[in-house]
């Protein structure tokens, strides 16, 4: 967001323990000033001071300490890992950082993945137009409300998402949550990346392979995590643009063979039954943002508006997410009655995106590419923040740069997605859904902890306990009521390996609800077991 900064009138803490002899000084970004400058090279992080400690004395300053501290210096580069962010180095909020706020969710998610996505509807499920718009409009809605509530909390603590969680689940149990995010944003990573790979490689003609497309949609992703979180509100405050323009120019080129009036198929039950799996689809793409949301907002005051955080995230997530779906969805209407474009489709779902610029020259080829470029800025921020769970996974992880975490999941990323690159639909159909099995209780947890046993108990959380287990909640209720929510998302999931016993009475094939038992069992269970914890343990 936009805040003003300038180095004069910046209050500096008497005592950080996480800087390290650099220069003092912020260097000024103008005019593309970020709340978040003081995360570049002039602040450097406890990466390098975590490594110096953890050498031998005969060893300091050793190559890797002196190694680290050079790239560290780089300019943009931010340095901190998850230590909080206290008061004073935060910065003053003008009105125009509530619009930053809007634009950082609405350009992260003006993407192909989210038109990939509403694909899913009409082929994948069979609905019609009005049946899949009527969903993904409405589920968008709904599922925007759990990352708008929890970016609520990083203006006030200052603290990462995952690291947040240890008030919710206590310091043992959140360790689960916190590798689970990893596994689930380094999985949208190389689907992003395999998304791109397949535009790309429709655009050329087939003469760059989806292998090579996957490699650059993947280093995208890695190089601009890797740079941080600078580097990211500055790119997203304006990639947004040539993306809205690119999917504007999409609409006009397809438009014409939109199906609005296509119907969806099969009898009441099965149609049932497929709206509930598409459903819990589209609840999966912005859901999985509850894990990463309050880490963007860490260097907010805390005399931040909760309600215009909450509006301004909710809004951005719900307009843009909600678009690109309708979109997908009516691309996804005409494929029966467009011969070109089914068979396109029977290449890859990138190719059929393609496919949709024709007759446009080469100014359509330059829109898919844009279109296909969209992956890094859908997926950057959530390997960025993937890289800092890593290090709230223990010490050792700590000790590890969060630079290097972000080059290692770009690997990762790349491996996938390489590998991946021909079983798109398979992925999204069972990977999304099984992601959300482990947010929603997550999610229903903090929501009941922060309401039922802060607010209306008139108790302030201890920001200041955020590495200390002792102060911490001892998880023990958190971690009982989330593994009970896991086995309602069982009995109520339908996957094509698997199909509960609840979600068999829904439809012949089954309709997944797997999300909305873990809600129902997690919100009944938590209450009373947290309760006996409170008055047990007193914390």
């Amino acid at each position: 967001m936009d805040f003003s900064i300038r180095s004069s009138d910046r209050k500096r803490p008497t005592h950080d323990v996480e800087k390290l002899d650099v220069k003092s000084s912020v260097t000024d970004i103008n005019p593309l000033k970020s709340c978040l400058q003081d995360q570049t090279v002039q602040q450097a992080g406890p990466s390098t001071s975590a490594l110096a400690a953890a050498a031998p004395p005969s060893a300091q300053p050793n190559r890797l300490v002196r190694w680290n501290a050079r790239i560290e210096s780089l300019a943009g580069l931010e340095a901190r890992g998850i230590s909080p962010v206290l008061p004073d180095e935060k910065h003053d909020i003008e009105p125009v950082g509530y619009l930053q706020m809007f634009t950082l969710w609405f350009g992260m998610n003006l993407c192909s993945i989210n038109l990939v996505v509403g694909f899913l509807g009409p082929l994948i499920y069979n609905l019609g137009w009005v049946d899949s718009v009527c969903i993904s409009i409405f589920a968008i809605a709904l599922s925007a409300c759990g990352p708008a509530y929890i970016a609520t909390f990083g203006p006030s603590s200052g603290l990462r998402t995952m690291v947040l969680g240890r008030f919710f689940m206590g310091h043992w149990p959140a360790k689960l949550a916190c590798l689970l995010n990893v596994i689930m944003q380094t999985g949208w990573g190389f689907i992003c990346a395999i998304i791109a790979g397949q535009m790309l490689s429709a655009v050329n003609g087939g003469s760059m392979t989806i292998a090579v497309g996957c490699i650059v949609g993947a280093l995208g992703i890695g190089l601009l995590a890797t740079f941080g979180i600078a580097a990211l509100h500055i790119y997203e405050r304006y990639a947004w643009i040539p993306q809205l323009i690119a999917l504007f120019t999409l609409i006009g080129s397809s438009g014409r063979s939109w199906d609005t009036s296509l119907a969806s198929i099969g009898d009441s039950r099965t149609i049932n039954a497929n709206r509930c799996c598409f459903f819990t689809i589209q609840i999966s793409i912005l859901i999985g943002y509850s894990a990463i949301s309050s880490d963007f907002y860490v260097y907010c005051p805390v005399r931040t508006s909760r309600k215009l955080t909450f509006l301004t995230t909710w809004l951005g997530l719900w307009t843009s997410t909600a678009f690109v779906n309708l979109v997908g969805i009516g691309i996804a209407t005409g494929v029966s009655s467009n011969a070109a474009w089914t068979e396109a489709y029977s290449i890859s779902s990138g190719a059929l995106l393609a496919a949709c610029y024709e007759g446009l020259g080469g100014f359509g080829s330059f829109c898919a590419v844009i279109l296909a470029l969209g992956a890094i800025q859908n997926n950057a921020p959530a390997t960025y923040v993937a890289a800092l769970s890593i290090q709230t996974l223990g010490t050792y992880a700590r000790k590890v740069p969060r630079w290097a975490w972000s080059l290692f999941l770009m690997v990762i990323e790349l491996v996938c997605s390489v590998a991946g690159r021909n079983s798109l639909f398979n992925i999204f159909e069972d990977f999304l859904p099984i992601m959300t099995y482990w947010v929603c209780p997550w999610l229903t947890i903090a929501v009941e902890e922060h309401l039922l046993f802060h607010v209306l108990r008139g108790v302030t959380f201890d920001w200041t306990a955020w590495e200390d287990s002792k102060r911490l909640p001892v998880g023990a209720a958190a971690l009982v009521a989330w593994l009970v929510g896991w086995a309602g998302a069982i009995i109520g999931m339908a996957q094509v390996w698997y199909t509960g016993p609840v979600a068999l009475t829904i439809g012949g094939t089954g309709g997944d609800i797997g999300a909305w038992l873990s809600i129902a069992f997690a919100g009944v269970v938590y209450p009373p077991l947290r309760y006996i914890e409170i008055r047990r343990f007193g914390r």
